[in-house]
């Protein structure tokens, strides 16, 4: 009786699960990271806050059905201990080394993000790559259930314009593109349409044509949020995918 137990609490944990790759495409290592809301979950995935992947490698981990608000990324230019203390010089400041803390550990800038949340709503996974804030990496998220496909699959960083490069790597060239909000474009960043902060807060006062530098991102990238109501604007597709398909979903770094 107790074998039979034990193999029905693992088929019901395997059943309440989802699995996601992060797959490191990239010619070089970079040093992925997951952050997990600890206010919105009281499940967290199997997979450490961070790691170290080397070129064309990938882990595969499980993550709750309950899953909500997500956020893998990848660091560049790291730097660490054998005991994980450092840092990196883009996607970094997470708040732990090489282990995010899995309380405070959000993305440091410049940082391309995918956003994952499960049953959003009640019956849809939604999921993007978001670039608003800045963009480090390309980055692609596709399901095994054909859901539509979210990414930003372009190196920005060469054609960024000058005002939003930055920081600069060791060699002396710049490894982020920053967002005219973060670069300081657009004054006072507590009322700013850079920012769709103070007066411009709401999507009537900051649509698409207020924001520095918008068609930059979104016409190399039409497939990712590049401003704060980009959704709402109706320049992404943000369909998601229906929850009942319990789908998996692979990131991916480099596609």
């Amino acid at each position: 009786m107790k074998s039979i137990y034990l193999v029905s609490l693992i088929a019901v944990a395997s059943a309440s699960a989802r699995t996601v790759t992060v797959k490191n495409a990239c010619s070089f290592t970079i040093w992925p990271a997951l952050f997990t809301d600890p206010s919105l979950n009281s499940a967290i995935p199997s997979q450490p806050t961070g790691w170290e992947a080397a070129p064309n490698t990938q882990v595969s981990f499980t993550v709750p059905e309950t899953w909500t608000s997500g956020r893998i990324w990848g660091r560049r230019y790291c730097n660490f201990t054998t005991t994980g203390e450092g840092s990196c010089l883009d996607g970094g400041l997470c708040s732990g080394g090489l282990l995010c803390d899995p309380r405070t550990g959000t993305a440091g800038n410049p940082a391309t993000l995918a956003e994952i949340t499960f049953h959003s709503g009640g019956d849809r996974d939604f999921y993007d790559v978001s670039i608003v804030d800045a963009f480090n990496l390309p980055m692609r998220i596709d399901t095994n259930k054909g859901c539509s496909v979210q990414s930003c699959p372009v190196d920005l960083i060469p054609n960024c314009p000058s005002a939003l490069k930055g920081p600069l790597g060791p060699t002396g060239l710049p490894i982020g593109c920053n967002s005219a909000c973060l670069a300081g474009i657009g004054g006072n960043p507590d009322d700013s349409p850079a920012c769709c902060t103070g007066s411009y807060s709401i999507p009537s006062t900051c649509p698409p044509s207020k924001v520095p530098y918008y068609s930059f991102f979104k016409s190399n990238c039409p497939r990712a949020i590049t401003f704060p109501y980009d959704e709402v604007s109706g320049s992404i597709s943000t369909t998601g995918c229906s929850s009942d398909l319990k789908a998996d979903y692979t990131v991916t770094f480099c596609p």
